[in-house]
């Protein structure tokens, strides 16, 4: 059975987010966790985040075993982009872009 979290509007660029995620699909819990302490990326602390979630709601919704668990997918989706400006120089101004993202992590135990 499948279980999913998301977490939304998270102050990351979904960039730096997928190359974390591309990582681990087809992991089990417990795997994804230890992989995912030992990345130096703030993003990795975030998707981290989910994937507990992800599997703290299979337990409780479903009653799954943790053990068994494994990610299905990881996808960091884009969410809205604040746009800042500065100044620059001759009197012009210079925009910049805050993005943030959507992640969501699916979680499954294997069985139909």
């Amino acid at each position: 059975m499948q279980t999913s979290a998301t977490a939304r509007y998270v102050r990351m660029s979904p960039q730096r987010g997928r190359t974390i995620a591309r990582e681990l699909a087809g992991l089990e819990i417990d795997q994804a966790m230890a992989t995912l302490a030992f990345m130096p990326n703030r993003a990795a602390a975030e998707i981290a985040k989910v994937v507990k979630s992800a599997a703290a709601n299979a337990e409780h919704n479903y009653a799954l075993d943790r053990d068994a668990l494994r990610i299905q997918s990881v996808v960091v989706d884009d969410g809205p982009t604040l746009r800042r400006f500065r100044a620059k120089s001759r009197g012009r101004v210079g925009m910049y872009q805050k993005r943030s993202g959507h992640i969501t992590v699916t979680v499954d135990d294997g069985m139909p």
